[in-house]
């Protein structure tokens, strides 16, 4: 797959919560090499402090010249991105990693998102044929970080349930509370989320016979290979490295309990 490093420009940034914020980024190489599940390393500003990129799933992507990131401030970093203003570049190296691997055509899936993980599913469910017949589960710390996420979904005809760690909006408890009961329907999961929630998504589609794909997160420093920082336990005693093994892998693939 091709990788490029290009200069971005920033059209718009959105604050859709108390930490989340949208970035639209002109990037046209990049954009239309982009595939969903796939990630982008981002330089956070035009200085050399901090030294590493930030690794961001890609959001959603017009295919043409334009791609969004979901950002959550979390730190240093992340805090320099959400204070960019439209106009300003930033540098970029992507599209990088394995993105999702398609269905079968028309069958019904669930896509099962946790916090900053829902970022990729958006792309994902905008790429499926018919969007209608996703099943999308997204969860979060409260129901203010949901509510526009949730509507890009519904835009697309798929059908939303939520989940709040606070009872503030659907389900009082976790996301995967809501997976066991679609799964008799379901035709394959997608998950994407902190990795205590895959691990039980992972165990809930293996007890139902269900096939799962998990987009795993982890720190980078390069997102190339180079590292090997971004290490996993995967089965049969190896080891799975996010940024070129995954950061799709099919859930068996990793070992979750050590």
């Amino acid at each position: 797959m091709p990788e490029y490093q290009e200069n971005s420009i920033i059209d718009s940034i959105d604050r859709l919560a108390e930490s989340f914020y949208r970035l639209s980024l002109r990037a046209p190489r990049i954009a239309s090499a982009a595939r969903p599940g796939q990630f982008v390393m981002v330089s956070c500003g035009p200085f050399l402090d901090p030294l590493l990129r930030r690794p961001f799933s890609i959001h959603r992507c017009n295919g043409s010249d334009t791609l969004q990131l979901l950002i959550r401030v979390v730190g240093r970093g992340t805090e320099l991105l959400a204070r960019c203003r439209p106009g300003q570049n930033l540098n970029l190296i992507g599209p990088l990693g394995h993105g999702f691997n398609p269905p079968a055509a028309k069958t019904p899936i669930c896509l099962i998102g946790g916090g900053i993980g829902i970022a990729p599913l958006l792309f994902w469910a905008e790429r499926l044929e018919p969007p209608e017949r996703c099943t999308v589960l997204l969860g979060s710390r409260t129901g203010e970080e949901l509510i526009q996420l949730a509507a890009g979904f519904r835009d697309l005809g798929c059908r939303v349930e939520i989940a709040t760690d606070d009872g503030s909006l659907g389900h009082h408890g976790l996301v995967t509370d809501l997976l066991a009961a679609h799964l008799p329907a379901t035709a394959k999961a997608y998950a994407c989320g902190p990795m205590p929630m895959m691990a039980a998504v992972a165990q809930i589609c293996r007890d139902a016979k269900v096939a799962c794909e998990v987009s795993l997160e982890a720190h980078m420093a390069c997102g190339l290979g180079a590292c090997l920082g971004c290490t996993v336990h995967g089965t049969g005693n190896r080891y799975l490295h996010v940024c070129k093994n995954g950061p799709v892998v099919n859930a068996e693939e990793v070992a979750w309990q050590r």
